[in-house]
């Protein structure tokens, strides 16, 4: 396809290597790459915006494949688009990429994440954005993480992706002989149990550390295709889920339930 112009963030950082490998297949495969993330690891940040304090930027070509533009950003993955946007590329991206993440975004966890926030900020925007992860945090190989997420996203922009589309990929901690196909999800609800760790530092005062599991993983309720399984599902299979996901939140179940509103004022 024509080269495009690609705007990549993550959460994990300028020094992650999965955004280092990334930008490394996308420039390979002819594109213009630029590179906007946070300078230091911003994970579980979600949509959070920096508005207290200023934003800096700095150049980080030089840890990135030759022909990469990057900058290593102070500010959360969602300020790092949000700046790339209106201050730091010079024509509006054709592509945004959040990742490679080191760690899943399943389920409900995609609210807390800043990589699919990254994602969400350039969807918000009218931009075709795709958010990708390895579902684990120990697993060090990218490479065909990066290739698949290229070649979603280039098909996708080649049949003319749908306006307000997020696109979820998270792809299975083993090598790709031993994957399974590449199928449609829904989010699951992820449940989870004794969140907070509490601990006594060293002067005897309390504090706590969150550290909580997923102990469940329930279907989204909803209208939808009732064949598709949830992405944990899929991830539990050994197989590649990819959820479509829009920044509209708005129910559309039915509400014949609760109070009328002419009794409530």
């Amino acid at each position: 396809m024509n080269s495009l112009r690609i705007l990549i963030s993550n959460d994990d950082g300028v020094f992650a290597e999965g955004i280092r490998t990334l930008a490394s297949i996308a420039i390979s495969r002819g594109h213009q790459v630029t590179v906007v993330c946070p300078d230091q690891e911003r994970s579980a940040t979600g949509h959070g915006l920096t508005l207290q304090s200023p934003i800096r930027a700095e150049r980080a070509d030089e840890l990135f494949a030759e022909g990469v533009i990057a900058w290593g950003c102070s500010g959360t993955p969602a300020d790092c688009i949000k700046l790339a946007l209106y201050e730091l590329v010079s024509e509006k991206p054709d592509l945004v990429l959040s990742g490679i993440n080191h760690g899943p975004n399943l389920g409900t966890d995609v609210f807390c994440s800043g990589t699919v926030a990254a994602a969400l900020e350039g969807t918000l925007e009218g931009i075709p954005s795709l958010a990708v992860s390895i579902a684990s945090f120990q697993w060090r190989e990218f490479g065909y993480a990066g290739e698949l997420a290229m070649d979603i996203a280039e098909e996708a922009l080649e049949n003319k992706w749908p306006k307000n589309l997020l696109l979820n990929l998270n792809i299975p901690p083993c090598k790709q002989i031993e994957m399974g196909e590449l199928s449609w999800t829904r989010l699951s609800i992820r449940h989870y149990e004794e969140q907070f760790s509490r601990r006594i530092d060293p002067r005897g005062d309390t504090y706590f550390w969150l550290a909580g599991e997923a102990v469940r993983d329930l279907e989204a309720a909803g209208d939808g295709p009732s064949e598709w399984l949830s992405d944990v599902a899929q991830i539990d299979k050994n197989a590649p889920s990819l959820t479509p996901i829009q920044p509209d939140l708005f129910w559309r179940g039915p509400i014949s339930n609760l109070p009328k509103l002419r009794n409530c004022l």
